[in-house]
């Protein structure tokens, strides 16, 4: 819930384990300075038993908070209401405080893979979709594609057996999900069939595959570190346009700024920060 005096002396901060890498401070500091809000944001380093047991206790000052891992799923289920797309991806990254004190659950990481796609992959529209990976990112992922028209995927994962909560959020979201071992799939053939590629996969776990994505005109590769990544290089060489994490970072913090505070977020402002703070390595076009 929106509040209605966001001048009023508030404080928010990025919740995780670990968190001290988290580079949410840049960006909301940069926001609530530029907004003429006078708000500290701060590292909290708790698990999801911690945030369950602290979110509750927080006085009234808290504006809200920023989930990171592990506590996606127990902001969620802390929460007093939440909106579709966190019921639907099963997880919330941004706690906002209820006029009542209690708390409203989104997941702005929905707005981090569709505006990284849009913004920086130069993704206009289009119908299918490859998806490496069924973790966390990839349920957010799954969400984005409704968004984005996106109605057929195929999901590359190494085990399908552990696939049923991306394929749960798929049917919850109406997009059609085909399930296929990734040692398995012809990655080059579905790349070159896929409108987009988005791969949630661990720093070197696509390196592999760089080649074969890069078939794909727009592609979103969570890992940005170190830079530039294998994929990107040969998307580079391919003609296609690449997103990263980092874009995600970025697009997915302008929702939870418009939240915690009711106002526009200064969005080139943060852009502006968040390149200086990586070593202006990325662009992250908006």
């Amino acid at each position: 819930m929106a509040r209605t005096d966001p001048s009023a002396p508030r404080r928010a901060g990025v919740v995780g384990s670990p968190v001290g890498h988290s580079l949410s401070p840049v960006l909301h500091g940069t926001a609530y300075r530029a907004l003429g809000l006078d708000w500290p944001y701060e590292r909290i380093e708790r698990d999801a038993a911690g945030l369950a047991e602290m979110a509750p206790q927080l006085g009234p000052e808290w504006a809200g908070l920023s989930v990171t891992m592990p506590g996606k799923r127990a902001a969620l289920e802390l929460a007093a209401e939440s909106t579709e797309r966190a019921a639907a991806v099963g997880a919330a990254n941004t706690l906002t405080r209820r006029g009542d004190g209690s708390w409203s659950a989104d997941c702005t990481d929905v707005d981090g893979v569709a505006g990284a796609l849009r913004s920086a992959a130069g993704f206009a529209g289009g119908a299918t979709a490859l998806l490496l990976g069924a973790g966390g990112t990839a349920v957010a992922a799954l969400a984005a594609f409704a968004e984005l028209g996106l109605g057929e995927v195929v999901l590359a994962v190494r085990e399908p057996a552990r696939a049923a909560e991306a394929e749960a959020t798929a049917r919850r979201v109406g997009v059609a999900v085909r399930t296929e071992r990734i040692d398995e799939l012809d990655l080059a053939g579905a790349a070159a069939a896929a409108d987009v590629v988005v791969s949630t996969l661990p720093a070197g776990g696509v390196d592999p595959h760089a080649a074969a994505l890069a078939k794909a005109p727009h592609v979103l590769d969570v890992v940005y570190h170190p830079w530039p990544t294998p994929l990107a290089t040969a998307v580079e060489r391919a003609g296609g346009r690449l997103a990263t994490g980092l874009d995600m970072l970025l697009h997915q913090s302008f929702g939870q700024v418009e939240q915690f505070t009711g106002l526009p977020a200064p969005r080139e402002r943060m852009r502006d920060a968040l390149v200086e703070a990586t070593g202006g390595e990325l662009a992250l076009p908006l």
